[in-house]
């Protein structure tokens, strides 16, 4: 259903214009929320710095636009989920070191 613009006065066209800014940064917002929910918290991930060698990680917490990422090192990153990728079982160059104290 076309819009004619050439009927509307300054003001519906500026009420227009906010609508429809509202309306892509909803859908931008989605498509992040939809890629960002991909991983799960906790999931080991790997993401290239601009300028750095890949780094690893966790994800830690879901903003909204970014997942945040704590890399081995103890870095935290917030990330565009479109450059995460999961790392698969045993892919990490070093070994995961069992964090659990055995009792009695």
């Amino acid at each position: 259903m076309p819009i004619n613009i050439d009927d509307l006065n300054e003001t519906e066209l500026l009420d227009l214009n906010r609508r429809i800014v509202a309306r892509l940064r909803f859908l931008a917002q989605m498509r992040a929320h939809t890629e960002m929910l991909a991983f799960r918290m906790g999931e080991r991930v790997l993401f290239q710095p601009e300028g750095r060698s890949p780094a690893t990680g966790m994800v830690t917490r879901y903003n909204k636009k970014t997942v945040t990422v704590i890399t081995e090192e103890g870095q935290q990153w917030n990330v565009s989920p479109q450059f995460v990728r999961k790392v698969k079982a045993g892919a990490s160059a070093e070994p995961v070191r069992e964090k659990v104290i055995r009792l009695k």
